[in-house]
């Protein structure tokens, strides 16, 4: 009897060891397989990448990664025309990036949408030989083509649509860029959702905001007094407003209460606040549904992208960054 207990001790024992000794190792294995994994590799041409965050990179060439941006960005039967506006834009959004990173590789996380051929598929269902096909001319038809200022790519940033005047660079970021002007894009009024309403509770939005700072205070009885815009941008975004002890800006609340735009205006009424806003996106650069109803009218792809950039040219991109007229 004490021989078998003794054995069982030894075993247990040996179970431990091993545990301790081989375990780690085994996580620490499984680990780096699940990371490399996520992983696409690919190879680059030059350079290295400065944002180590990210860990994705494109295989293909570049016209194919604008076509999947393309396809994620804007309706498919959209104008020929807007399409080709947006591929434009969204080939020079990357070029813009890559520069910016001392890469010629594309990654997927530099702030556009991207779906795959096979997304498409999945989404477009029946339509996806049509679909695609009116996207791949589009890109085809323009194929190299970027915007640059000062021979330098713009950053060519978009939304969906603005609330009549597109809002120039420094309201949105702070940071003055000459070809990212407010300009007129009227037409807009016309896209679905131009102006929606969303109503908050006072318990709601002192909920939102004390979610994001410890110290926020907000009194029920007196909203109207607490909750106000102090300005706004030429193009009607706000700027600044006051809500409870907070001095924010426009963007700052459209962030917190996920609304579609900082154009916005306010009414409170029965510790009801509504937000009404116009248009949908930062605002900043080419308005999506401006480009559309632009090449409805009759205007080309450069005409549109003319418009919505300040002062802009075009010229040829090629994988040894050189930029031609």
């Amino acid at each position: 009897m004490f021989f078998l207990v003794k054995k069982m001790i030894f075993t247990i024992f040996i179970y431990i060891i091993i545990a301790i000794i081989i375990l780690p190792a085994m996580i620490t294995y499984c680990s780096y397989h699940s990371k490399n994994t996520n992983e696409i590799q690919t190879t680059e041409t030059e350079g290295e990448l400065a944002s180590p965050e990210v860990v994705r990179y494109h295989t293909n060439e570049l016209e194919e990664y604008v076509k999947g941006v393309v396809a994620a960005e804007m309706p498919a039967l959209f104008e020929k025309e807007a399409l080709k506006a947006q591929a434009v834009s969204a080939r020079t959004y990357a070029v813009h990036k890559m520069k910016e990173m001392n890469t010629n590789t594309i990654s997927y996380d530099i702030g556009q949408a991207y779906i795959t051929v096979d997304e498409m598929k999945q989404k477009w269902k029946n339509h996806f030989e049509e679909y695609y096909n009116h996207i791949n001319e589009a890109v085809e038809d323009t194929k190299g083509e970027i915007m640059v200022y000062d021979n330098e790519p713009i950053l060519a940033v978009f939304h969906a649509e603005s609330g009549g005047k597109t809002e120039s660079a420094e309201n949105v970021w702070q940071k003055e860029i000459p070809y990212l002007k407010s300009v007129d894009s009227s037409l807009d009024i016309n896209a679905p959702n131009f102006e929606t309403s969303i109503c908050f509770t006072y318990d709601e939005v002192l909920k939102r905001f004390c979610n994001k700072y410890n110290d926020f205070i907000l009194n029920e009885q007196t909203l109207p007094q607490q909750i106000y815009i102090q300005s706004c941008s030429p193009a009607g975004y706000v700027q600044k407003m006051q809500i409870g002890n907070k001095t924010l800006t426009g963007r700052e609340v459209r962030e917190i209460l996920n609304l579609r735009s900082a154009n916005f205006t306010i009414n409170i009424e029965n510790n009801n606040i509504t937000f009404t806003t116009k248009g949908y996106g930062h605002g900043a650069g080419m308005s999506q549904y401006g480009a559309e109803f632009m090449a409805k009218q009759g205007k080309t792809y450069r005409q549109i992208l003319e418009h919505y950039y300040t002062d802009i040219s075009f010229s040829t991109y090629t994988a040894k960054n050189a930029f031609s007229e």
